[in-house]
């Protein structure tokens, strides 16, 4: 099941899309269920969800919000955790003189739940005066049953499922501050979306494939079984030290791909159009204004 959060004359709420990627009215079904994602997460409430969009309505006139717009803690997000990125990100001379090309252990930051946005809403260019705008398309993992201390072994019963993150980056900026959140975590710059696919239907995350376009030109292609820390890895990484919440979202990694691995980068602009897909959750899209 693919779950959304959505708004319409009515106000703003949890539905879940159909095979033809429109918005069904569970709450008006089952009026149990919470009507945030959160709270849905929270109360484990899947099994519920899946029998009232059996029988929801179709909502006219439906926007699709990011689905989760506010995270109970900012997106922790990983850096170089693809081989290949690495590689790219060691040669690019953003990398801030780190020493080693593919990181001992996993490279952790965070986005501000600020930064987010949903399907078809804008990234804002002038966020960022430098210049330096690029896209980064990843897997994003969202927890379901929260803990501290979470082993590797237990770690995919932590997941509640899956969504796509464009950690969108200030490459400029992610330079002079060293600490990446002040190149990372400006407003509009987490996409997120479109919807949430739930881990029942997705028991090996690893044969997720990520695709990037740049303006219907392919940037990125990879699946996530190239991940240099896995899913479990990273779980229980950052549950070693923080707990995790209902609805906390981890963002993977980007692949190889993105603009500054070109020779001169390639950075975006207004006007462009980044499309992300992950067969299975959907497509985010977004322009740049």
């Amino acid at each position: 099941m693919r779950l959304v959060t959505f708004k319409d004359g009515r106000g703003t709420r949890v539905g879940a899309l159909d095979a033809a990627g429109q918005v069904l009215d569970i709450t008006a079904v089952d009026a149990g269920l919470p009507t945030d994602m959160v709270g849905l997460i929270a109360a484990g409430a899947v099994a519920a969800a899946q029998a009232a969009a059996a029988k929801a309505p179709v909502v006219a006139g439906a926007t699709l919000l990011a689905p989760i717009p506010r995270t109970p803690k900012n997106i922790f997000c990983v850096g170089k955790n693809y081989h290949e990125h690495a590689k790219e990100f060691a040669g690019s001379g953003f990398d801030g003189g780190a020493k080693d090309v593919v990181p001992p252990f996993p490279v952790v930051f965070s986005k501000p739940h600020t930064s987010i946005i949903a399907n078809g809403e804008p990234i804002l260019s002038a966020m960022d005066p430098t210049g330096g705008l690029d896209y980064e398309g990843e897997l994003g993992v969202v927890i379901g049953t929260g803990g501290r201390g979470i082993s590797k072994a237990d770690a995919l019963k932590h997941v509640f499922g899956y969504t796509i993150v464009n950690d969108v980056t200030a490459r400029h900026l992610q330079r002079r501050h060293s600490q990446w959140i002040l190149g990372k975590g400006l407003d509009t710059f987490a996409p997120m979306g479109p919807a949430i696919l739930t881990a029942d239907e997705c028991p090996d995350p690893t044969k997720l494939v990520l695709t990037t376009w740049l303006n219907g030109d392919q940037r990125q292609h990879a699946p996530v079984s190239d991940l240099i820390f896995d899913i479990p890895t990273l779980v229980e990484a950052i549950s070693a030290a923080i707990t995790l919440e209902p609805g906390d979202v981890i963002a993977t990694g980007t692949p190889a791909g993105v603009g500054i691995g070109f020779n001169p980068p390639r950075f975006m602009k207004a006007g462009d159009v980044v499309r992300i897909e992950v067969p299975g959750i959907g497509i985010l899209e977004n322009p740049v204004a």
